[in-house]
């Protein structure tokens, strides 16, 4: 895998959360995340302190506001359905503006824009502090079954290489006549679509046999995972952000 393989939500810079290995920054937003779905929705509270530790670490990361609310638009059609909730929920029901909403409801809907806000939030920081490459190694690291790593491994490795044949197949239609935008030629394109499955199947069993010719075993080498595991004080400090959430967590159901 070249290092040139990066994908659009990465950022890249010096800061310090960029340097953390990946696999405890995967960590560390395993558990943050556990810690904000395992916080009862009542406790409006501790919600805000979520939102505090995230921006302190897009602050850390130089990720402005703008990318990751942008990005986080991603999320918009749960939002939606968030808003219909206070429509559709049962129980009690309060009025608020002229409008019949149910309580039950309305905590549902603070639920989903809560937690999933949050939960999309760190996703994105995790992206854009961390290339693909160096996921797939921390998934590695953190002893993730092989078969998923290294199928994640060459689809990034190959990804590239299938699209660049689809817009050569396209182009090559397009030039002897085909308009891929008329709903009768669909069966040119469904023809296109099996060419390039066969094309990529049989591109696979070369690899492969390429693979087998030089000594692969089934695990890839552990050059390719480049430095180092994690140190004793890296652990410690990307465990902070979860620790604080974590406590804030426990807080939250304790208090209730």
């Amino acid at each position: 895998m070249g290092a040139g393989h990066g994908h659009v939500l990465y950022r890249e810079s010096r800061s310090p959360v960029h340097r953390l290995p990946p696999e405890v920054k995967i960590v560390a937003m395993v558990v943050f995340t556990i810690a904000v779905v395992a916080t009862p929705r009542e406790v409006f509270w501790a919600f805000g302190g979520y939102a505090l530790l995230v921006a302190a670490v897009a602050a850390l990361a130089r990720v402005g506001p703008r990318w990751l609310l942008s990005r986080a638009l991603i999320e918009l059609p749960f939002l939606l359905f968030a808003v219909a909730l206070p429509f559709l929920g049962a129980g009690e029901w309060v009025e608020v503006a002229g409008l019949h909403l149910s309580v039950d409801g309305l905590y549902g809907s603070w639920n989903i824009v809560a937690k999933g806000t949050l939960g999309v939030l760190v996703s994105l920081l995790l992206a854009a502090t961390t290339t693909t490459r160096d996921l797939i190694v921390g998934l590695d690291r953190l002893r993730c079954p092989q078969v998923l790593t290294q199928i994640a491994t060459f689809m990034l490795r190959y990804l590239d290489v299938l699209v660049g044949e689809a817009r050569r197949m396209r182009v090559a239609r397009i030039s002897r006549g085909d308009d891929p935008r008329f709903l009768w030629q669909l069966r040119g394109f469904a023809a296109g679509v099996g060419a390039l499955f066969l094309r990529a199947f049989e591109r696979g069993e070369r690899v492969y046999l390429a693979m087998l010719s030089r000594g692969y075993s089934g695990r890839m080498p552990a050059v390719w995972q480049g430095a180092g595991a994690a140190t004793t004080g890296q652990w410690l400090v990307a465990a902070t952000v979860p620790a604080l959430a974590t406590a804030i967590a426990a807080t939250a159901v304790v208090l209730g």
